[in-house]
C-alpha cells in the first residue's frame, strides 16, 4: 500500500513537472530519479535522487548522493538545488530505475580485497594510491542485492585515479575490470558487514537446520566449486585475491535466498 501511495505521489509530481517542461519552466538532468532518503533518525523523506556515478563509474555512487525533497522543489525555477549527502549523514537512499527499486545503504566496510588486487595487478606509486583509496574508504553506500535476515550488498573497488589530486587517467582496462567484478558483502541480522565467501556462507547458514542439511548433502551447486585449500602466507594472499572471482551471485540466489525464505 505504501508503495502505491508513493507511486501516486510521484505520478502527481511528474505530471506537474511535465507541464512545466512544456512551458520551458523546468529542466531535468540525466541521472535524476524519484525515490527517497532515510535520515539518521530513521525518517523517510521522499523526493528526487541524483546519482553521482553512471554505468562506467558505479563506485561514485558509494561515496555521495544528491537529493532534493518534494517539499523543496520550486516548480517556478528551471533547475533544482540538490543537497549532497555522504554515507555518514544518512542511512539509506532509494531510487526508481524504471520499475525497479535500487536501494543503497550506508555500511561500514573496508575493501581489503581490492587493495590486495591493487598490489597484485599494479606496481609502484599507482598500486600504492589504489590500495590507499580502498583501505581509507570505510563508510560507504553499498547497493542492496537481497534483503532479509541476511542482507547482501554489492560494492565496487576504487580506481587509482580516484585519489585526491591525482592527474592519472583511469584506463579502459581498469574501468572494465572494476565495473565487471563487483564485490559482495553480507550483514546477518544487522551485524557488521563482512566479505561473502563460500566458507563463510557455510557458517552463516549453519544455524538453520534446513540450509545446514542441504549444505551437508552437497545440494547447493553454487558451493560445489569452492576453491582448493592453500597453505603458506603467499598462497593465502593469492587465495584471497582469487576468491573475488567466485560466482557470488549464484550463492546469493541459491543459498542466501533459501535461508531468508525458510529460516527463522
Amino acid at each position: 500500500m505504501k508503495k502505491f501511495l508513493l507511486l501516486g505521489l510521484f505520478s502527481l509530481i511528474t505530471s506537474n513537472i511535465y507541464a512545466q517542461e512544456d512551458n520551458n519552466d523546468y529542466e531535468t538532468k540525466p541521472g535524476e530519479r524519484y525515490g527517497y532518503i532515510i535520515d539518521k533518525g530513521g525518517k523517510k523523506i521522499e523526493g528526487v535522487v541524483h546519482l553521482n556515478g553512471g554505468y562506467s563509474s558505479p563506485w561514485q555512487n558509494q561515496l555521495k548522493v544528491k537529493f532534493i525533497a518534494v517539499s523543496d522543489i520550486d516548480k517556478s525555477k528551471k533547475r533544482m538545488k540538490f543537497k549532497t549527502y555522504d554515507a555518514d549523514e544518512i542511512k539509506e537512499y532509494m531510487l526508481y530505475d524504471g520499475d525497479t527499486e535500487r536501494h543503497f545503504e550506508s555500511v561500514k566496510y573496508t575493501n581489503t580485497r581490492e587493495s590486495l588486487n591493487s598490489s597484485e595487478s599494479s606496481t609502484g606509486l599507482g598500486a600504492g594510491f589504489k590500495a590507499l583509496n580502498n583501505l581509507t574508504r570505510t563508510s560507504q553506500f553499498a547497493e542492496l542485492v537481497t534483503d532479509g535476515k541476511i542482507k547482501v550488498f554489492k560494492i565496487y573497488g576504487y580506481p587509482t585515479a580516484f585519489s585526491a589530486g591525482s592527474t592519472r587517467a583511469i584506463t579502459q582496462q581498469e574501468t572494465d575490470r572494476l565495473m565487471n567484478n563487483p564485490y559482495y558483502i553480507y550483514s546477518k541480522r544487522g551485524a557488521k558487514a563482512e566479505d561473502l565467501t563460500p566458507a563463510k556462507v557455510k557458517m552463516i547458514v549453519a544455524d538453520c537446520p534446513y540450509t545446514k542439511a542441504k549444505v551437508t548433502k552437497g545440494e547447493y551447486g553454487s558451493l560445489k566449486n569452492e576453491e582448493k585449500k592453500r597453505t603458506g602466507l603467499g598462497k593465502f594472499i593469492k587465495n584471497e585475491i582469487d576468491n573475488a572471482t567466485v560466482d557470488k551471485l549464484s550463492i546469493v540466489n541459491e543459498v542466501i535466498y533459501d535461508y531468508n525464505e525458510n529460516c527463522k
